[in-house]
């Protein structure tokens, strides 16, 4: 079974003109464990393919399931469940949640699916560079340690599928690089898949298989 199948995915958005197409029929498969890069340049549907996998908007038309549950058609209630137990978000602008440390934050969607590993918590902070961090607030890190938090948060829960909107795009080509090596290594280890978007076709060439988004298609 395929960790990931897009069918004949269509959306468009609406405007003063009229209806504006932003995916024209994109179909794409991902087996598990294998990574896939996602590129096109900027407003070539990247992010809001990602947002169409994870639940967090509907298609207008076509079929999304990640590990045979569709998510086309699901609940805002199983959708969100599923981007519980079975997704982990990385984001460019890293989201963390700025009331709670570095330990929490790293913890936090672990706790919410009922899988939280403190070994494989403790082994995620040390692989990322902060167990010495642990008890500091998003506000009192730098740009790349925001990031790896991010990255941990999103694989502490051993995800099926990671999701990565432009990731290293808020960085330095030499924190991204580190970065990025360190998400293919702990995405191994967890044993997941990975849809990463960016820019960059250095940083896509890292990953297992490609794909390039052209105005609204695969090209």
């Amino acid at each position: 079974m395929a960790a990931l199948t897009v069918e004949d995915v269509e959306k468009s958005y609406p405007s003063a003109q009229g209806p504006v197409p932003v995916l024209r029929g994109v179909s794409l498969a991902l087996a598990r464990g294998e990574s896939l890069a996602l590129t096109g340049e900027s407003g070539s549907g990247k992010s809001t393919l990602l947002h169409l996998i994870a639940g967090l908007d509907a298609p207008d038309a076509g079929t999304i399931a990640i590990g045979g549950t569709r998510v086309t058609g699901a609940s805002d209630a199983a959708r969100a469940a599923l981007r519980r137990d079975s997704i982990g978000l990385v984001f460019q602008q890293f989201n963390l949640i700025p009331s709670l440390d570095v330990g929490a934050n790293l913890a936090f969607q672990a706790r919410l699916a009922g899988r939280l590993d403190p070994a494989w918590q403790a082994a995620l902070a040390a692989r990322l560079g902060l167990d010495g961090l642990l008890r500091r607030y998003p506000e009192q890190l730098s740009g790349g340690q925001q990031q790896r938090t991010a990255i941990g948060r999103a694989l502490a829960a051993r995800p099926a599928l990671i999701l990565a909107d432009e990731p290293t795009g808020n960085l330095d080509e030499t924190t991204a690089d580190s970065v990025l090596d360190l998400l293919l290594s702990l995405v191994a280890d967890a044993g997941a898949s990975l849809v990463l978007a960016t820019h960059s076709e250095r940083l896509a060439g890292r990953l297992g298989r490609r794909v390039r988004l052209h105005a609204g298609v695969l090209a």
